[in-house]
């Protein structure tokens, strides 16, 4: 009885031939944590120090959580994600969307905090910080795959060496996670 034997049907919870699974980023909701711990943090010792001073009102207090409020906003990463052949960033506010097997340009945009710049054949565009594939082989392996077929596809017009690198350094990562948890580093 309980279930044993029975086959199941197509869509009761059993995969599907050829359905991919979605990857997502491993650490976001670390990340999110963190940044919620800094806006309480700093909306703690805001009121504290004006409590302290004694000039805590209720409007001082809403300012503060107003500026604890805007710290979250700018720390919470977007969600980055894998499925179909899609790369996925979801912030609070947008969502960007690319197919990484018709990608056009691959760019890295230089400055205090380099970023990955995607842009697709419908000309959607990704950003994201180029850490979160070096954290997440998986989600790299998806970029991976699209980018080598729309470089097949003849559809990637520059970018590849900044992929090459991209790979080269997180292939450098995770020989260093082994060795590191092998204990031979």
């Amino acid at each position: 009885m309980g279930g044993r034997g029975k086959k199941r049907a197509p869509g009761d919870g059993a995969p599907r031939a050829g359905a991919v699974r979605t990857v997502q980023d491993r650490y976001w909701a670390r990340e999110v944590r963190s940044a919620v711990l800094c806006g309480v943090l700093l909306f703690g010792v805001l009121v504290l120090l004006d409590w302290g001073l004694v000039r805590l009102t209720v409007v001082r207090a809403g300012w503060w959580a107003a500026l604890a409020a805007l710290l979250l906003i700018i720390l919470t990463p977007p969600r980055v994600s894998a499925a179909n052949g899609g790369l996925i960033a979801c912030g609070l506010v947008t969502r960007q969307r690319v197919c990484a097997a018709r990608l056009v340009t691959v760019r890295v945009s230089e400055g205090v905090t380099p970023r990955l710049i995607l842009t697709d054949t419908s000309g959607a565009r990704l950003v994201l910080d180029p850490r979160v594939l070096v954290a997440n082989p998986l989600l790299w392996h998806q970029l991976d795959q699209g980018a080598r077929r729309s470089a097949e596809q003849g559809t990637l017009q520059c970018g590849m060496p900044v992929l090459e690198r991209l790979g080269r350094r997180i292939d450098d990562e995770v020989c260093r996670g082994i060795l590191r948890n092998s204990s031979l580093e």
